[in-house]
């Protein structure tokens, strides 16, 4: 029996994953927006109630993975070593480099830009993009209220949270504009971290 499950999660797994990689690729050649579920659903050869099981909305095909990013964020600043503050962990893990940046593959670069040009030309991703974000940071904000025993109510684990989040904002942006503008991934990587460690540092003066 256990077995039997085990062969049918991977194989949920690997249709979930087709799914996936079918959507961006012709997100990729056409842009988000153009590309309508049906179209991914046939291109994957499953019917779009499937996509729609293992993906409840469009957006979750582009976003699947931030659930996983968020909880990682979030061990982050509670698993820091002891002393070090929470601009200090947020920004060991902001700064982390991942994805295109962080591979040594050729094609990595031009992979960059696209993931730049499907995102920046969806007005639906970039919404829900924000909601994302808007997430963490409500997240982020309840955490340090708990760690600080402030009331969930007060103002000032919000102004923290914004403030660490409006960094990893900003420095999304950042590279996406440099990928669009033709930068190669090394040098993007190095300005990224360059720009961060400013931003963390001047809020670890007023925050920290």
């Amino acid at each position: 029996m256990t077995t039997e499950l085990g062969l049918r999660e991977r194989k949920k797994e690997r249709t979930r994953q087709l799914i996936a990689d079918t959507a961006w690729r012709l997100f990729a050649e056409r842009g988000f927006d153009q590309v309508p579920v049906a179209e991914v659903a046939a291109a994957a050869e499953v019917s779009e109630a499937t996509v729609f099981n293992y993906f409840p909305t469009k957006e979750d095909l582009v976003f699947h993975r931030m659930e996983a990013f968020e909880e990682e964020l979030l061990d982050a600043i509670r698993d820091r070593p002891e002393g070090h503050s929470i601009v200090e962990a947020l920004g060991s893990f902001v700064l982390t480099l991942r994805g295109f940046l962080a591979s040594e593959d050729p094609a990595a670069d031009e992979g960059m830009r696209t993931v730049a040009r499907v995102m920046s030309g969806s007005p639906a991703l970039l919404t829900r993009e924000r909601e994302i974000l808007d997430r963490y940071t409500s997240t982020l904000a309840a955490h340090i209220a708990q760690e600080e025993r402030m009331a969930a109510e007060d103002v000032e684990p919000w102004v923290i949270a914004n403030a660490l989040i409006g960094v990893h904002r900003a420095l999304i942006r950042y590279v996406r504009r440099q990928a669009l503008a033709g930068v190669e991934n090394r040098r993007i990587a190095r300005n990224v971290r360059a720009r961060g460690k400013r931003a963390l540092a001047l809020l670890e003066d007023g925050l920290g």
